[in-house]
């Protein structure tokens, strides 16, 4: 029993990783204002990079950049795990 909850947490954490990693930066993020190519900032204005957001889009770009080969042999794992065990 113990087992079976921490295999669907397994999964739900490699679900969450694979939805951060297919965000597209150009399509989705930049038209609700989370891309990290803001437009220029008025004069005399700079780019908070404190703040909770600046720190979540530079998670969103760093998981789409670190973890797309591990991805894809996890992923495999996963599928080659549920084709052979079910």
């Amino acid at each position: 029993m113990f087992f079976f909850g921490l295999g669907k947490l397994f999964y739900v954490v490699i679900l969450f990783i694979n939805s951060l990693a297919i965000l597209s930066e150009d399509r989705f993020l930049a038209r609700i204002g989370w891309g990290r190519m803001q437009a220029d900032a008025a004069f005399g204005a700079t780019y908070d990079n404190t703040s909770v957001k600046a720190k979540t889009i530079n998670l969103i770009a760093s998981v789409r950049t670190v973890m797309r080969i591990p991805l894809i042999v996890i992923n495999t794992i996963v599928i080659i795990y549920e084709l052979i065990l079910g």
